[in-house]
């Protein structure tokens, strides 16, 4: 049993579509626990004033988390550390002590920028959250001053895991999310029972804690030993920093995105920053399991073709992955928009999450899914600049992208305020005319101006990647874009139409039956999308099913010589 489990987390991908099933596997287990999650928090709290505050805590923590963690490992750590694990571009002691550097420097900045943020809190959630009341706002203090333990120990998980990442071990490094929403929903489960509305925070602490522990033995099997060196004048260490300024810069145009949707949503009325959020997590669930998961699959490989100045395989692989993120994405956008209503009833309909509260949502959910294909995509595009060690490009395109989200934001705002032709056609297409004088619209606004600023900001990009490399591959992206979008919206069609004939057969006022309702017209969609792209001949359903096929035998075979050898065959 030991050696299977250690054959299994020392297991590395062959390739990036076998990397991105084992990360979109395990990605979905997470995805359940957080939507599991959600649906506790919902059925507890409601759309209410505790989980806007529990919501807005958030904000500074991950703040901090994304602009002094998650902006090195994505942009400058995995691109560096790759190369040096090269024989011809370094040696592997040279890239222990890069990690050892940039663990004890991440450290040691976490927790100075964490006990700041601490005693300023009071004085910088105002900011944050202006129109919350003084009840309101101290519980949101109260919150963020817990919470800001866990990028702590995410910073030291975050670091873990680029080795894990730059070695192809996908397994524990996509085990680790999963182990972090465990940790969450003991907090909403037990720990306030003990804590109050407190034990949501340390909820999030203790899943931070165990995302780091579950991590520690695949990475000292690499071969990494802790040493207590900060390297600060080490030249790999300074190139990391280099690279990683620009992408720090373009996070705080992202993190400065997330302040003012939380300020705008804290302006209207009560819940709307919940169901904004709620939203938000269930149109996360897809891009997670494939724009992420391909997106991560690819860096270490984008990586060592750039470094091999293998650019003609470099450009074959953007292109195939990013053929393959759209076979994914279109499909459950298409899907995601019929089912809208189906999905949130069932997630999160139960308790004090009322009715008005799923319209809302799904009505939400629905415009996120405008630009889920483009949410997507861009991980991998913006990748493809930091496998080539450029930053700066996508940083400022990520300005732009700031203008044209707060433009579409206040726009689509000052369009919901009042009636007119454009709030009665987005009512109607979603099926909510009945909550166009019931509720606030402007609430509709924020996924708009999402949607669209993501749409831009990927078509730009790909414009600057082609002209730094040359080309794209554009005629086979057109070429398998038309297949995905015909086939998908079939497959909508599939759905939609079963999704009628089931409500004459269930009583969809009982959660067994909307789940049911949902459930037999997803199945339906997607043998629809199969059926379809096996007539249309894609390329990308050839390449997936291949790859399955592949890692499922293999690791029958791992396990079947693994209990060979315990047998002593």
């Amino acid at each position: 049993t030991c050696q299977v489990f250690k054959k299994i987390i020392n297991s590395q991908a062959k390739s990036i579509t076998s990397a991105a099933i084992i990360i979109g596997a395990l990605s979905l287990v997470s995805r359940f626990l957080g939507i599991f999650r959600d649906r506790v928090l919902a059925s507890q709290f409601g759309a209410g004033d505790i989980l806007d505050a529990y919501y807005a805590a958030f904000r500074l923590p991950d703040l901090v988390y994304n602009l002094l963690i998650l902006g090195a490992i994505s942009a400058g750590v995995i691109p560096v550390f790759t190369a040096l694990l090269e024989k011809k571009f370094g040696n592997k002691k040279e890239a222990w002590y890069l990690i050892n550097s940039l663990l004890n420097i991440a450290f040691v900045a976490i927790i100075i920028v964490c006990a700041i943020l601490f005693l300023l809190a009071p004085y910088l959630m105002p900011l944050i959250t202006p129109g919350f009341s003084d009840e309101k706002m101290i519980i949101v203090i109260n919150l963020s001053r817990i919470m800001f333990l866990s990028p702590i120990f995410l910073g030291i998980s975050a670091i873990l895991s680029s080795i894990l990442q730059s070695y192809k071990r996908f397994f524990v490094y996509s085990l680790a999310p999963v182990f972090y929403n465990v940790g969450i929903i003991i907090g909403a489960l037990y720990l306030v029972n003990y804590f109050g509305v407190y034990g949501l925070a340390w909820g999030v602490v203790l899943g931070s804690l165990m995302h780091l522990i579950i991590q520690l033995p695949a990475t000292f099997f690499t071969g990494y030993r802790y040493k207590l060196v900060f390297g600060i004048n080490d030249k790999n260490v300074r190139k990391v920093g280099k690279l990683m300024i620009p992408r720090t810069l373009t996070l705080v145009i992202n993190q400065v995105n997330f302040l003012i949707t939380t300020v705008f949503a804290s302006t209207l009325m009560v819940g709307s920053l919940a169901i904004y959020n709620l939203a938000n997590n269930l149109q996360s669930f897809p891009l997670g399991i494939f724009g992420v998961a391909f997106a991560v699959a690819a860096l270490p490989v984008l990586s060592s073709l750039a470094a091999g100045k293998k650019m003609a395989d470099f450009v074959s692989t953007i292109s195939a992955t990013f053929r393959q993120i759209l076979f994914f994405t279109v499909p459950v956008s298409i899907l995601l928009y019929v089912l809208r209503a189906q999905i949130v009833r069932v997630i999160l309909g139960s308790g004090q999450f009322s009715w008005v509260d799923t319209r809302l949502t799904a009505a939400v959910l629905a415009i996120f899914a405008l630009s889920l294909f483009a949410q997507g995509a861009l991980p991998l595009i913006v990748r493809g600049f930091y496998a080539l060690h450029n930053t700066k490009t996508p940083f400022f395109i990520g300005i732009f992208d700031l203008l044209i989200n707060l433009g579409s934001l206040f726009f689509f705002a000052w369009v919901f305020s009042f009636d007119n032709w454009f709030s009665f056609f987005v009512v109607a297409i979603l099926k909510v005319p009945d909550l166009w004088h019931a509720t606030d619209l402007r609430i509709l606004s924020m996924p708009f101006a999402i949607s669209v600023s993501a749409t831009v900001n990927l078509f730009i990009l790909i414009w600057a990647l082609r002209r730094a490399i040359g080309r794209l591959d554009g005629r086979k992206i057109l070429d398998s874009s038309i297949r995905i979008i015909f086939a998908s919206l079939g497959a909508g069609l599939f759905a939609y139409s079963f999704l009628q004939l089931m409500d004459i057969f269930v009583i969809t006022e009982t959660f067994l039956g909307i789940f049911l309702q949902g459930l037999v017209a997803g199945i339906v969609g997607l043998i629809g999308y199969w059926f379809l792209g096996y007539l249309l001949n894609m390329e990308e359903m050839t390449i997936f099913i291949s790859s399955i096929h592949k890692k499922l035998f293999r690791n029958i075979t791992v396990i079947e010589d693994t209990s060979q050898e315990g047998t002593g065959v």
